[in-house]
């Protein structure tokens, strides 16, 4: 098994993003935007007819629940990134805006590179076997990577989502839907997290922004007793 081909075409479609943003901003943000809106749109959808169906046809698709599943579990790797790069992501800020400015920004730094990190390790777990981590027997399988790959090297399907007999008889696919085909947004999601981890340290660092996390709790507990204490 190599995982040569799967980390080029994460490094390329970062790369692509990265460059693309850059000259149409607007558009890749209302891409993002479309797609995390098309993915909860099929899950109300899909949702709200398997309840019509079942009760009132007694009728119902068997690889329903698996779907939606798997279509949760798409907006939620591909909507963590979206977060970061909006900054809509909770957290509490209330001690670090007590630091002076400069902690502060090495705090918020320290905070984007551990958002980094976490991706990273998440995404490939190998390169900790170089600073002595026992990662695994198998090292080259640690991680999204490796494990997007395996399954994509044995083709093993769903337990309940199969395809339309018309694709199988059309294009000789499988019966049972291919497992790396709904685990694609793995490795897909936490390359994009760890983008735009990066982006969040250049921004900060820059003084672009404060912090990769929406948390601005101490300001609202400020705004919302300002006068307690004085009545």
């Amino acid at each position: 098994m190599t995982l040569l081909w799967p980390s080029l075409a994460l490094v390329v479609l970062v790369g692509v993003l990265f460059f693309t943003e850059r000259r149409y901003p607007a558009a890749v943000g209302r891409l993002e935007e479309n797609v995390l809106s098309v993915l909860l749109a099929l899950i109300t959808f899909v949702s709200f007819t398997q309840v019509v169906a079942r009760y009132g046809f007694n009728r119902g698709w068997g690889g329903a629940l698996e779907f939606t599943r798997i279509l949760f579990a798409w907006m939620i790797l591909f909507g963590m990134s979206y977060g970061v790069k909006r900054g809509i992501h909770l957290g509490v800020d209330a001690f670090v805006r007590l630091m002076p400015k400069p902690l502060f920004r090495a705090a918020a730094i320290f905070g984007a590179v551990c958002t980094f990190l976490y991706a990273f390790i998440l995404l490939y777990a190998g390169w900790l076997a170089l600073v002595g981590a026992d990662v695994s027997t198998n090292w080259r399988q640690t991680g999204a990577i490796g494990y997007w790959t395996f399954m994509f090297d044995r083709g093993t399907g769903l337990d309940d989502l199969r395809y339309p007999l018309w694709m199988q008889e059309t294009f000789g696919l499988q019966e049972r839907v291919q497992r790396w085909v709904a685990y694609l947004m793995l490795p897909v999601g936490l390359a994009l997290l760890a983008f735009r981890a990066l982006e969040g340290v250049v921004a900060i660092a820059t003084g672009e922004r404060d912090l990769i996390i929406a948390g601005h709790e101490a300001e609202e507990l400020v705004s919302e007793n300002r006068g307690v204490v004085r009545d």
